[in-house]
């Protein structure tokens, strides 16, 4: 579900960081999930007490976080089972924490950059509303009707159908970004068309490649099958062009293909990063590929959020002049309007 309740980016990180900390210390986990459920708050203090008394239950984790549904993410609760049958708990979750706090830091940095273009054009917005609602107070007050905008809004009712127009718009389009980072399925096809889009697709794609290369080099790291490890790396993107390939990589191992032949075969991978991973699998050391591997496309990642940052603060100022030049010229023709009216009788 898109708006079903899920565990915020920085209690997650803080919360695999604490995990990884009293495990490592050799603290038992029934234990630690008590005093993690007793710290937390609201929702999140009801999952994790009803996964802590799982576990004093004498279920598994894994089994007791699919009971929590779609509150954790996908990656968290995978590895966290891996974590479990391998019994390199700490090692998972202090990795997972450092991921965590990666992504927290990439989004920061995002949101602080778009921040006052955002604010400029929800200001733009509200002055339009105001303005149509001034215009039917003045019409009550004169009983002129006064339309400068020329939309045939004007008031109460003129205000309400702006709001309507913004919703139908705003709504969609915060279910699709909230779809997309979910992965919902039904959101596919408006990632293949975003990836198309000229300056944007490329970085997307870069920062999809960081979450690959970090996910496969954890996945392997802590002794999953390759098949899963694959298959969890794929859904970790978060990305319609990879995401897309999870079946065809999946049946190419099964058939007895190498890695380095299913990804090459799926035709989605960049050269660096087939290269790397053919060394890596021909080394025997392909989890450490994967970690240089994530650790520059990491640095490209925050480069490429740099450009989808200035990709969307120009387009935001692309609205915001588009409705001020609208606007103001909407008001001239009034005005042009009024005068010609005033000087129609002589």
């Amino acid at each position: 579900m898109v708006f079903s309740p899920r565990i915020k980016l920085g209690p997650l990180a803080d919360l695999c960081q604490r995990l990884a900390t009293a495990l490592h210390a050799g603290i038992d986990l029934r234990t630690v999930l008590a005093r993690e459920a007793e710290r937390a708050s609201s929702t999140t203090k009801r999952r994790l007490s009803a996964v802590s008394e799982a576990v004093k239950r004498g279920e598994t984790l894994a089994e007791a976080l699919a009971a929590a549904g779609d509150f954790f993410p996908d990656l968290f609760r995978d590895l966290a089972e891996v974590g479990e049958q391998t019994g390199h708990h700490a090692e998972v979750f202090a990795q997972l924490a450092e991921h965590y706090r990666g992504q927290l830091s990439l989004r920061r940095t995002f949101l602080g950059t778009i921040a006052w273009p955002m604010i400029q054009l929800g200001l733009a917005v509200l002055i339009i509303g105001v303005l149509i609602w001034v215009m039917g107070m003045i019409e009550k007050m004169t009983g002129t009707k006064i339309d400068p905008l020329g939309l045939g809004l004007i008031g109460n009712r003129g205000l309400a159908i702006y709001v309507a127009f913004l919703a139908s718009v705003g709504v969609p389009l915060l279910l699709c970004v909230k779809a997309a980072r979910r992965g919902l399925v039904w959101a596919r096809p408006i990632q293949r068309v975003v990836l198309r889009l000229p300056w944007i697709g490329r970085p997307l794609q870069t920062v999809a490649l960081a979450r690959l290369a970090w996910s496969m080099h954890l996945t392997m790291n802590a002794g999953m099958e390759v098949r899963r490890a694959l298959r969890i790396s794929l859904r970790s993107t978060r990305n319609a062009r990879y995401t897309d390939q999870i079946d065809r990589i999946d049946a190419a191992i099964a058939e007895g293909n190498s890695i380095y032949e299913a990804f090459y075969m799926s035709g989605v991978c960049p050269a660096d990063f087939l290269d790397t991973l053919a060394v890596g699998e021909q080394s025997g050391k392909i989890v450490e590929s994967m970690g240089q591997l994530s650790r520059q496309y990491d640095q490209q990642a925050r480069a490429a959020l740099t450009t989808l940052t200035m990709l969307a603060g120009v387009a935001v100022w692309i609205v915001i002049g588009a409705i001020l030049v609208a606007l103001i010229f909407r008001l001239f023709m009034f005005y042009i309007g009024t005068i010609y009216n005033a000087m129609e009788p002589f």
